[in-house]
This record gives structure tokens, C-alpha cells and sequence, in this order.
């Protein structure tokens, strides 16, 4: 009997927003919602990554063509590691497991994409043995600190017949940031299955097997990050520090509340919006003049995604075919009409659900918090698909 159990697996969304969860288990080879939790308190975890984020910063720059400064910056040792934070994180997370009553103990974890270096490597094609000492030579001469210190992944991507080279898919880790991950995971009684970008996390829930060219906008709590997704790959991605904290700060001013409800009213207002199917108490024209510094900004940076991902050799011909929003504050009132009317484009808020099974009675539910959970669901759904 004990061998007849469904297994469970456990996906874990460590962000600036929270602590997000999803419990799945595979049944009749499906996999099936078990439970989930999440907190909305904001915390600083992305801060440790403060020291190497203007030189991964500089790569995305270089990427686009743009100045790149001389200067470069060494991870955090496990040394400079706060103890005091990976054990207040290890807590919050404990937390959220007692009240969903998760069972597994295996996590599959998300990585910051401010803490990833992503690029993509062009090749000749060579043979295997030779691949490996090709391919860490160009990203040698990339990355701001040693290949010693930095845990690399890459997968090759498809190549079209008559090409004289390949093109290959990067990801690469400070080894620091892989044992400060651990050891919160230790802390909280978790062993750690894998940790994975954001980016592959959100394709996996979002986009799933889908070839269509897609821009993936996911809207954090202080950083919003744009994603082209290409043949399910992410190919481009690049952020902004603006998010929910932006949205807070708005309402605060219009309606002169302060930090305690503000982020309950922001949760109502978009979910009034999501569940009305549209309707709610202000004008489309003033609601655009409220949350012209949110919108105009995403739209901006939607633009330069687009320009950068034409530029990159054999895409000049293709068109991205929709813009998919996701994170917290993906159900700004609006938002998607704004896109889709500026660039012609079919634009919607993601359903990570898509792929699970649950209640039916649960759907306007995890509907709304949705957005919130596309990471964790991706995390999940990694051993599952």
C-alpha cells in the first residue's frame, strides 16, 4: 500500500513579495493541486545579491549592443551570508508549510533573475569533446567573476537545416547564492531537488509546449521582468525596479491611507476588477492617468525587448504573437488593454492552473491569485512534465 501512494512534489517561490508554495501530486499520471500557501509580507532576500547586480547588469547592457564598464565585482562569500536571515526565512517558510499542511519534503526552488546571468552563446559546430572547452571559453570571457565560482547550466538549442553554427542557452549561478539557498532550505527542514531561474519556472506553467513566439511580463513586488519566449525557451530577459510597491505607493497618495491596508485595498480593487469581468467604479481614461507611471514604463520596456530580440541573427523575420502577463500585480485594471492596443497584439493575464487538475468549486479562487503562484506552479510542475 505504502508503494501505491501518489508521490507529492513541492515548489517553492522565495521572493521579494512572499513566500509562495504549491504542493502537487501525480495521479493517473496528471498532476493533481494538493495544497499551496503563501505569505505577502515583503522581504529583502534579493539584497544579498546587491554586490553582483550591476555586473550582471552591465552583461544585459552588453547583450543589447550598449557600453559596458570595465569594472567587475566578486560574489558574496558563504562567509558574508547573514545567518540571522537564513534563519528568519527558514521560519517563514515552515510557516507556510504547517498551515497548507504540505507532506513532501524534497523542494524544487526559484532563482531571482536579478541573481542568473542569462545569455546566448553562438558556436561553430564542433564535436562533443571539443563543445564543452568552446563553450566555457566564450562564457569566460562574459562572466564578471571566475568560472571556479559559478555554477553553470546551458542547453543547446534547435538549429534549422543548412546552419554552419548553433546557438546555445546559458545560465549561470554564483556558487554563493546556491549555498545561501541551501542552507535556508536546511534550515527549514526542506532538501533542495533543484534550484531554477524564474524564467523556466514561468514558461514551464505559462507557456508550456506552445511554439509561438511569446513576451512573458512578469510584475513583481519591486521588479518587473520581460521574457521573450521562443519554441518554450526563454531567449531574452531583462528588469526593471518597478512593481507592486509602485501600485502601494500610488494609492496611498489617492486615497491617503497608510502602509497597514494599503496592500489589502490593492488585492480588492484587482480582484473586483478580475471577478466583475472588467467593471469597476473609475473611468478607463482616469484610471490610465492614475497608473500612467506603471503602464508607460512596461510599455517602454515591452518595445526594447522586441527590438533586441529582432536584432539577434535569424529572428529578423518573426513577430512575437501575444503578451502574457503575470506576478502580483499582473491584474492592474487595464493594463492588458493598454498593451494590446499600443502594439496590435493579443494580451491576457496567464493561467498557470492550466495544466493541473483541482476542484472546480476552487476555480474563481486560484483564478485571482493566479499570477502570484506561476512560479511555484513551474517549480512544481518541473518533475511532473
Amino acid at each position: 500500500m505504502l508503494f501505491g501512494k501518489p508521490k507529492s512534489y513541492l515548489g517553492v517561490d522565495l521572493g521579494a513579495g512572499g513566500v509562495k508554495l504549491v504542493e502537487l501530486r501525480r495521479e493517473k499520471n496528471r498532476p493533481v493541486l494538493f495544497t499551496y500557501g503563501f505569505t505577502s509580507e515583503a522581504q529583502d532576500v534579493h539584497h544579498l545579491l546587491a554586490v553582483q547586480e550591476k555586473s550582471i547588469d552591465e552583461l544585459r547592457r552588453a547583450a543589447a549592443g550598449q557600453m559596458v564598464s570595465s569594472e567587475s565585482s566578486t560574489p558574496p562569500t558563504p562567509e558574508q551570508i547573514d545567518d540571522d536571515k537564513i534563519d528568519r526565512y527558514a521560519a517563514m517558510i515552515k510557516e507556510v508549510c504547517q498551515a497548507a499542511k504540505t507532506i513532501s519534503k524534497i523542494a524544487v526552488v526559484s532563482l531571482p533573475v536579478s541573481g542568473v546571468f542569462h545569455a546566448i552563446v553562438t558556436l561553430p559546430l564542433v564535436k562533443k569533446q571539443e563543445f564543452d572547452k568552446i563553450l566555457k571559453a566564450e562564457i569566460k570571457k562574459l562572466l564578471p567573476y571566475s568560472l571556479e565560482e559559478t555554477a553553470l547550466d546551458y542547453q543547446i538549442l534547435p538549429t534549422l537545416a543548412g546552419d554552419k553554427s548553433q546557438r546555445v542557452l546559458v545560465n549561470a549561478v554564483p556558487r554563493s547564492l546556491v549555498v545561501y539557498y541551501t542552507k535556508i532550505f536546511q534550515a527549514a527542514g526542506l532538501k533542495l531537488d533543484s534550484l531554477e531561474p524564474e524564467s523556466m519556472a514561468l514558461s514551464r506553467s505559462l507557456i508550456g509546449r506552445d511554439m509561438a513566439v511569446t513576451m512573458l511580463v512578469d510584475i513583481g513586488a519591486e521588479r518587473t521582468n520581460f521574457f521573450i519566449i521562443d519554441r518554450a525557451v526563454p531567449i531574452t530577459h531583462h528588469s526593471i525596479e518597478m512593481g507592486g510597491t509602485r501600485i502601494n505607493a500610488i494609492l496611498k497618495r489617492v486615497l491617503g491611507v497608510d502602509d497597514t491596508v494599503v496592500e489589502q485595498i490593492k488585492h480588492d480593487l484587482f480582484d473586483s476588477f478580475f471577478l466583475s469581468g472588467g467593471k469597476i467604479g473609475v473611468s478607463r481614461e482616469k484610471f490610465f492617468d492614475l497608473f500612467d507611471s506603471i503602464i508607460e514604463p512596461i510599455a517602454k520596456e515591452i518595445e526594447f525587448s522586441f527590438d533586441l530580440y529582432f536584432r539577434q541573427s535569424g529572428n529578423e523575420q518573426k513577430r512575437p504573437e501575444k503578451v502574457v502577463f503575470t506576478g502580483g500585480a499582473a491584474h492592474l485594471p487595464y493594463l492588458t488593454d493598454a498593451i494590446a492596443e499600443k502594439f496590435k497584439i493579443k494580451c491576457y493575464i496567464g493561467d498557470p492552473w492550466g495544466r493541473v487538475v483541482y476542484q472546480e468549486r476552487l476555480k474563481p479562487l486560484l483564478r485571482s491569485i493566479g499570477p502570484r503562484m506561476a512560479v511555484a506552479i513551474g517549480l512544481t510542475l518541473r518533475n511532473m512534465v
